[in-house]
């Protein structure tokens, strides 16, 4: 398949550049582009198979595809990834005003990383049931998440909190960052 026209791959994960094609793209084409750019990742061996587009204003911002396995990272997947050069590209965290379409459905991790990036919209292909009958126990994340720091199946202990806080709090005061 050849890729969908509205940005050209140009090399490290999640960069693109705009390739001014006139046509305006649909939801459609989008998700094609994602599924289409997980089966060349996937087909190249650099792991693949999910991936996920930024779209700000019918422009492709950012992608990723899933990288767990190639770079022993757990947080390698598709979503953080695009949501990573996404943020790069236009300069800020806060991604609102873009739609991120995925050949997943978004696990907790990447879940809490959209609602962070303040993304819009979130369009997606497999569901996390369709994980769960391939053996993933996606449940399993989900009970963890959910629970109680001391409900949790491995041991918390908050440490050091007054300490962090103070840093915590010397940075909200010097930087007053926006949107916080």
């Amino acid at each position: 398949m050849a890729p969908v026209p509205g940005t050209v791959t140009a090399g490290d994960q999640g960069s693109t550049r705009k390739n001014n094609w006139r046509e305006k793209m649909d939801k459609t084409d989008f998700m094609k582009y994602a599924i289409d750019l997980s089966q060349r990742k996937m087909d190249a061996g650099e792991g693949g198979y999910c991936a996920s587009v930024v779209v700000k204003r019918g422009e492709i911002i950012g992608e990723g595809w899933n990288d767990v396995i190639n770079n022993s990272d757990p947080t390698g997947h598709c979503e953080i990834h695009a949501l990573r050069a996404a943020g790069k590209e236009v300069g800020t965290w806060n991604l609102s005003g873009c739609e991120l379409y995925t050949t997943w459905e978004p696990c907790q991790m990447c879940a809490g990383a959209i609602w962070w990036a303040r993304i819009d919209q979130v369009y997606y292909a497999n569901s996390l049931a369709d994980a769960e009958r391939l053996g993933m126990d996606i449940d399993g994340l989900h009970r963890e998440v959910s629970a109680p720091t001391d409900s949790r199946s491995r041991p918390y202990e908050r440490l050091m909190g007054e300490e962090a806080w103070a840093v915590l709090k010397r940075w909200l005061d010097e930087t007053n960052p926006e949107g916080m």
